[in-house]
């Protein structure tokens, strides 16, 4: 049965992807969105990185960019949602338009160039949930005219590091010139080591927070063992595997697929799924990894979870399924945990890794 969020969502979908956008995020903040309990599956409750989730099932950093509805998510059924990428300055992005529909392949074509309104406005609505439950994390990146990108990472990381569930940093946007080269191995040395230097102070002033780095799907091997081992000597709590794609694989059919940007939805699942197999062979168990892309029902959510996933988390399916799609993922993986002979979702955590 379609429900009344849902229908909503189809309405969404005939205006422009971004005003759409804003349209579902007011929805949510005046608490329009569908309710789930999120710790409604027992065997879905989750470990992760120290952090207990209800469940493994997360909101992907890039819908909430400025932590405007974290609460409403949560509502909604996610275990553990993430906002932002959010940059020191306000932003205002790349040139409109600047996404894209990609209906017939089930997809999303972005280049909006890490868009949001500053960290000051971020944290102090983060702030402000102060004594609320749920997990909500904080994705933070560097401005693009930056002169100092991982400053503004250390900065970010402060700022937020308090009233935080968990930080993140976003290495691996494709939409912002450069960015991605601080997966390489001297860049992500000099970030890690400097933003380990500054956890320390903010660990003993407000307790410990699990920091997280978010990588691309396109890495080769080499630079998937070098960032595994790197991430392991600086302490990092987990990797988030993967941010969207720059390949088009030969498959897709919409007239937007030659478009400029990074490629989420259900072409990626294939993409991210592999990297974070091999993330998860090469560290064997030694770090939790979080996957992400393409995931769109129970089964690509259990998938991504065989594969290595602690967690996962989604966002371009909301955009053709709607926000009930939380709760029917939900059903659909503790349905097959069960016909599968699990007790408990941690039971399947990497049983395809190999």
């Amino acid at each position: 049965m379609t429900s009344p969020h849902d229908l909503v969502t189809r309405g969404l979908r005939l205006i422009d992807p971004e005003t759409a956008h804003h349209a579902a995020l007011l929805g949510l903040r005046a608490q329009l969105g569908p309710r789930a309990r999120a710790d409604r599956w027992p065997r879905l409750n989750t470990n992760l990185a120290g952090l207990e989730l209800p469940n493994p099932i997360g909101m992907a950093a890039g819908f909430d960019k400025n932590c405007e509805a974290p609460d409403a998510l949560l509502r909604s059924g996610f275990g553990f949602v993430e906002c932002g990428t959010v940059t020191p300055l306000p932003q205002a992005g790349n040139p409109k338009p600047r996404i894209f529909r990609l209906s017939e392949d089930r997809a999303v074509i972005n280049r909006l160039g890490f868009n949001n309104k500053g960290l000051d406005a971020f944290a102090d609505r983060l702030a402000a949930r102060a004594g609320r439950p749920g997990i909500v994390g904080a994705n933070v990146g560097a401005n693009k005219e930056s002169a100092d990108r991982t400053a503004d990472y250390v900065l970010g990381m402060g700022r937020v590091w308090k009233p935080a569930s968990y930080v993140t940093a976003n290495i691996s946007s494709p939409n912002t010139p450069g960015l991605r080269g601080l997966q390489e191995r001297g860049a992500l040395e000099e970030l890690l080591g400097r933003l380990r230097e500054a956890r320390a102070p903010l660990t003993v002033a407000h307790g410990r927070r699990p920091l997280f780095l978010k990588v691309a799907p396109d890495l080769d091997d080499a630079a998937i063992e070098d960032i595994a081992e790197i991430a392991l000597s600086y302490e990092l709590d987990a990797l988030i595997v993967s941010n969207t794609t720059l390949q088009r694989p030969p498959h897709l059919t919409s007239d937007n697929r030659e478009e400029q940007g990074g490629l989420s939805g259900q072409p990626l699942f294939q993409i991210s799924t592999q990297t974070l197999r091999t993330f998860a062979q090469v560290l064997n168990g030694r770090l939790p990894l979080i996957g992400v892309g393409g995931v769109e029902n129970g089964m690509t959510a259990f998938a991504k979870i065989k594969a290595g996933a602690s967690a996962v988390q989604l966002y371009s399916a909301m955009v053709f399924q709607g926000p009930s799609l939380v709760a029917r993922i939900l059903d659909e993986l503790d349905g097959l945990l069960m016909a599968e002979g699990f007790d408990h979702i941690s039971e399947a955590v990497g049983v395809e890794r190999s």
